[in-house]
This record gives C-alpha cells, structure tokens and sequence, in this order.
C-alpha cells in the first residue's frame, strides 16, 4: 500500500482478503535478460464484479481500464462491460494466459498478448510475423475489436478491421526482459489516454517497453517521463 501511495496511486477501493496471502509472483531470468514468471494469484483470485462496482465512483473517472487474467476472468469481463457503458477505454492483457470468451472479451477496445498468450489462446503457432498476422486475423474474426500481438525484440503486431501494421522495435542492449510487457501496456494507456492516436502512441510505447529491458527489475526499470521524453527526442526528434 506504501508502494501505491509513493507512486500517486488511489488505494481508496483496496481491500484485504481475509486469510489469503497477497499474489505474487517469483521472477528467474536467464543469463540473456530473458525471463520465466511464476504466478501465484492469492487475494487477486477473489476480486468480484461486486468490487467493481463498488468502486465506480472512483473508476468513472478513469479514461482507461487494463485488465489481466490475474483477476477472476468473470470480472474482467464485467469491468469491460462497466468501461464500454461508461465511455472509458479498455485493454485486456490475457496473462497469464486462459481459454476465453471471445463475445465477453471482445468488447474491450484492445486485446493484446505477447507471442506465447497468443498461441496458448488460439491453439495456433506464433513463432514469426507471418504466424502472428494469422493469428491476429483469427482473433479479429472470432470478433476481437483491435488486437496488438507483443513479438518481443521483434517489436509489436497491430491489427484492426481496416489495417495490420507491424511496430518496430526500437534497439537497446536488453539485461532483463522482465516486465517489458507490462511497460508497452501501461505506456501505451497513457499516451492513448493523453489524446494521441494508435499510430503515434504505439511506437513510443514500444520505446518504452524497450528501455525498460536496460534495467535490472520490473518497476524500478521503467522510465521517469522525462527520461523517456528525452530519449524519444534523441532517437526520433521530436515529441
């Protein structure tokens, strides 16, 4: 809760689960900055549409909702209801990763795995561009809004009912992959929620994710806005 609170966050509608222990999940990354996360959902597991709901007044306010699959997937599915009856924009990041309801999650304004959530939801192989373009295609057929496939160093597939372009990734020399993900999603929320459109807030979110990968760590890695501003200038020259 100190956490929340020292990054500006409203713990207001935070609640304890009596006799369950707080979710966690160990990170092991390899020698070459990749990662393997085990979670364990604890109080996430207990989160309720009826939490939600009593938490509107303060989620009414919001301009994006992301939502994973660390929470029970029912509610999920009620916050993308709850943000698309109230005007605010929806990201659902299927992680980790579990057979879904593609009317339920489809109404989300964006849904976006990486490679590895992507072919366990599918059942179809996501191991080159081509394969993920397949894939995103399925998705955008089985009713999926916007899809954004994260491809790693590979940088990022977006798909929706009128274009698929693939977002490079930007170069950096990667020591911890962990929380990249994560970093590209949240950043992304942002820039979208500051009025840029898909295509100018896209790139920079894979910025983002990329430099996140310097640093050891998962928040502690991620940018103070003006370093990114910075870095975004230098490499693209301009904001």
């Amino acid at each position: 809760m100190g956490n929340f609170e020292s990054q500006g966050i409203d713990a207001t509608y935070v609640r304890i689960a009596p006799g369950v222990s707080s979710g966690v999940a160990p990170i092991f990354v390899d020698p070459s900055g990749q990662n393997r996360i085990i979670v364990v959902k604890g109080a996430n597991d207990t989160l309720t549409p009826e939490d939600v709901d009593a938490a509107a007044p303060l989620l009414r306010k919001a301009d994006t909702i992301i939502m994973q699959f660390e929470i029970p997937l029912r509610t999920v599915c009620h916050t993308v209801k709850f943000a698309k009856a109230n005007g605010i924009r929806s990201i659902v990041n299927p992680a980790p990763a579990q057979p879904v309801d593609y009317q339920e999650v489809g109404v989300a304004d964006y849904f976006i795995p990486n490679e590895s959530e992507a072919e366990a939801i599918t059942g179809m192989p996501v191991h080159s561009i081509d394969e993920a373009r397949n894939c995103a295609e399925f998705l955008l057929r089985q009713g999926i809004g916007r899809v954004v496939i994260t491809l790693g160093e590979r940088g990022s597939l977006a798909a929706g009912p009128d274009r698929i372009d693939l977002i490079p990734a930007f170069k950096v020399q990667a020591v911890d992959t962990t929380g990249a993900g994560d970093a590209f999603i949240g950043s992304l929320a942002v820039f979208l929620s500051e009025g840029l459109p898909a295509e100018e807030a896209l790139p920079r979110a894979s910025l983002y994710a990329a430099l996140s990968t310097t640093k050891v760590g998962t928040q502690k890695s991620f940018s103070k806005r003006a370093e990114f501003d910075q870095e975004w200038r230098n490499r693209v020259g301009h904001l």
